[in-house]
């Protein structure tokens, strides 16, 4: 995603996590004849395994100005 900061990721994913919190302590609920659901859990997770890679995307680039580095060595028999 163009135009994301490491910071607004890491935002994003803290806010992911605490929702992911608040949902597994309170999910649903019932009052009477209505209930309500608050979110699925399953696409809290989706959007926290992407924000993670995001911020570990953001860091490499922060880091290593986004490239991996690769070296190659030829074994030699002398």
């Amino acid at each position: 995603m163009a135009g994301i900061s490491l910071e607004i990721a890491r935002k994003h994913l803290s806010a992911w996590l605490e929702a992911e919190l608040e949902v597994t302590t309170h999910q649903s609920y019932t009052i009477g004849s209505r209930s309500l659901t608050k979110a699925d859990l399953a696409d809290i997770r989706q959007q926290i395994e992407f924000w993670k890679n995001e911020v570990a995307r953001l860091e490499n680039v922060e880091k290593r100005g986004g490239r991996n580095r690769v070296f190659r060595a030829v074994p030699r028999d002398l």
